[in-house]
């Protein structure tokens, strides 16, 4: 009887690379994540009225997710960026 392959613990585990309000920058953002070969996928969410406060009155905000394993490569990708759209992402830290 064969065993099944064991898989890595980190497959299939996306995480938060990034988020911002502004859709120029996230494109900019993906663009160079295309150039360097990362891989990642990007979705938008809806922000409630009550909380576009926070947000400085943007409905929804763009959101760029990598795996696991790739966070470190991207992290150096984004240092890649022109420092005026780097200073408008919200970075998440792992």
């Amino acid at each position: 009887m064969k065993k099944k392959p064991k898989l890595s613990k980190n497959v299939c585990k996306d995480v938060v690379l990034c988020k911002t309000t502004n859709r120029v920058v996230s494109n900019r953002t993906s663009d160079l994540l295309l150039e360097q070969s990362v891989a990642f996928s990007k979705s938008f969410r809806r922000i409630p009225f009550f909380m576009r406060g926070r947000y400085k009155g943007a409905s929804q905000f763009y959101v760029i997710s990598i795996s696991r394993t790739q966070y470190s490569k991207a992290r150096r990708v984004l240092d890649l960026l022109e420092e005026r759209d780097f200073n408008r992402l919200f970075l998440n830290y792992i």
